[in-house]
């Protein structure tokens, strides 16, 4: 058998990997809508639902065939969460891709759990999840300076998603963007959205922060905590709905990523 041929049977049963995992990238940027929806639901004081992916996938449970949409989005994302280590295992590229792979494995396995525990009723809150993972952090020897390593890395990983949105990194994930006023706007949501991601992002690491310093798991609220604190601050209805606008935005460059994402 020839190199090419092998290669091309290789490619061929690769391919429904491939698509479900990129089916994994449409459904976060499903989540990410409806995150941003609820953010900005919290600045206009509305809102039922905790505006995390906790909140976002009650609300897709709650709609019709809301479990059946559940367990094909935990699949994808499943499938997603596979390319990512397999990328990791292979260990193609720099080491800092290969962590950045291996990391994203972890990402979306845990969305793939969540999307499975709310499709089968038992999901819960991501802020309770938060707090009691916090308090078990802090029971270990040094766990309150490990609650702030945690929060720092957090931080870390957020100023990396400010600078790839500001820069237009995120750009080298395509394989292209489609031309003219398409390109621009898909260029201006992924600036938007990762500006935004890393928005709030820093500001979940700040609360672990502050968690670990004063020695008191509430503190690390998560997202939806974070994004009421935000509210609560001077001038903080109108930055929290222009991070909810940008988690939207993020979203939207998700769908776009799904279909033209280096895979």
């Amino acid at each position: 058998m020839s190199t090419t041929t092998s290669t091309a049977r290789s490619a061929a049963r690769q391919r429904p990997w491939e698509l479900a995992a990129r089916g994994g990238y449409a459904v976060s940027g499903v989540l990410h809508v409806l995150i941003g929806v609820l953010a900005v639901q919290v600045a206009l004081g509305g809102g039922g639902e905790s505006a995390d992916q906790s909140g976002a996938l009650a609300q897709i449970a709650g709609t019709p065939f809301g479990g059946a949409m559940l367990w094909v989005g935990a699949v994808a994302l499943l499938a997603l969460a596979a390319w990512q280590a397999a990328e990791a295992i292979r260990g193609q590229g720099e080491k800092s891709d290969r962590a950045k792979a291996a990391a994203k494995a972890v990402v979306y396995l845990a969305l793939a759990v969540s999307a499975a525990g709310f499709a089968t009723g038992s999901g819960s809150s991501s802020e309770g999840q938060t707090q009691d993972a916090t308090a078990g952090l802090m029971e270990a020897p040094g766990g309150r300076a490990l609650v702030v390593v945690v929060g720092l890395g957090v931080i870390a990983v957020a100023v990396y998603h400010v600078i790839k949105g500001i820069k237009r990194k995120f750009l080298h994930d395509l394989r292209g963007v489609p031309r003219g006023q398409a390109g621009n706007a898909v260029t201006k949501a992924g600036t938007a959205g990762y500006v935004a991601k890393g928005v709030a992002l820093a500001l979940i690491g700040f609360a672990f922060v502050m968690a670990g310093i004063t020695s008191d798991p509430a503190q690390a609220q998560g997202l939806d905590g974070a994004l009421h604190e935000l509210r609560d601050q001077p001038a903080g209805v109108a930055a929290l709905i222009a991070v909810g606008l940008g988690l939207a935005c993020y979203g939207a460059y998700s769908f776009v990523r799904s279909r033209y994402a280096r895979m």
